[in-house]
């Protein structure tokens, strides 16, 4: 209990000090929120180690779009720049934020307001160039709290990038010091949250790391015409990694924890509706338009 404890406080003295530094270091909020009548948000969410990051990084490079950039924050994300709702280490962090109901935020909540909308324009305001068309803001936790962003940021868009369980929680694992099953169960939470918050929003774009990385030119244009930008070509290349976790899970995992098909619902639950598996072949072709079905088919039911 004692090495418990002391490991528990060295975690706790990490995040402190790391979000003190962070305040200390982000540049001063504008002063009156600036004018976005002209302009569109596109907010990317996804757990963490899905892949967001990277689209991130791609579409900042568009000559008509603007991601945060050049910030003290990990990644760019604007989580972590702003006080207007707290970011996903108030609730555990990577791995473990989506258990926490309050981290599920949707639009009747009461930080809804053109108040605190003016103060996340301040906050983010000096990281954005708003001589662009497209607003670009990342942050893993944005797959759970897309409706608030929708009732913050009318006419918003969004995409969410979704990973292979295994890949996610076997990356997420070496800096969560977590279970790999909490993990797995962390991905179905927060993806069945994912399913239902889709039917509420206007405009938003599921895309598959797997889909993504085997044909990122073709994607990239399907993300484009869908935020309203022109094709263009990036500098930076895009690589699959997920084979090293599919024979770590082979080796390693799967042969110390029974019936894990059946303890995650594998065959019916999220982990299905994405077109995965827990076992070879671990990825099935699939199209976003079959996750429309069953949202349908699901609410049809549940009438």
């Amino acid at each position: 209990m004692i090495g418990l404890g002391r490991r528990l406080y060295r975690a706790y003295r990490r995040t402190t000090l790391a979000t003190s530094s962070l305040t200390e270091a982000r540049r001063p909020p504008l002063t009156e929120a600036p004018r976005v009548d002209g302009h569109r948000f596109l907010f990317i969410g996804g757990l963490h180690r899905s892949g967001t990051s990277i689209i991130h990084r791609l579409l900042r490079e568009h000559p008509d779009a603007s991601g945060l950039n050049d910030t003290p924050a990990p990644e760019d994300e604007g989580q972590h720049l702003q006080s207007v709702f707290p970011p996903a280490r108030m609730f555990g962090g990577p791995g473990r934020f989506a258990f926490a109901e309050d981290a599920h935020m949707i639009e009747t909540s009461d930080r809804v307001s053109e108040e605190n909308r003016r103060k996340l324009l301040c906050e983010w305001g000096p990281y954005y160039d708003f001589s662009k068309k497209v607003l670009l803001e990342k942050s893993p936790p944005n797959l759970i709290r897309s409706r608030f962003l929708q009732a913050m940021f009318p006419g918003a868009r969004f995409i969410f990038v979704v990973r292979h369980p295994i890949a996610v929680s076997c990356a997420t694992r070496k800096w969560s010091n977590t279970h790999m099953l909490e993990l797995l169960f962390h991905w179905c939470v927060a993806h069945q949250i994912l399913m239902q918050d889709l039917q509420q929003l206007d405009r938003a774009m599921v895309i598959r790391y797997e889909d993504f990385v085997s044909k990122p030119h073709v994607f990239l244009k399907e993300i484009c015409h869908f935020t309203g930008l022109e094709s263009f070509t990036p500098r930076e290349t895009v690589s699959d990694h997920n084979q090293e976790y599919f024979a770590r899970w082979k080796n390693e995992i799967a042969r110390s924890t029974p019936n894990l098909e059946g303890l995650l619902n594998a065959a019916r639950g999220p982990i299905a509706k994405f077109g995965y598996r827990l076992s070879e072949p671990f990825v099935s072709s699939w199209t976003p338009e079959e996750l429309e079905r069953q949202s349908i088919s699901s609410s049809d039911q549940a009438r």
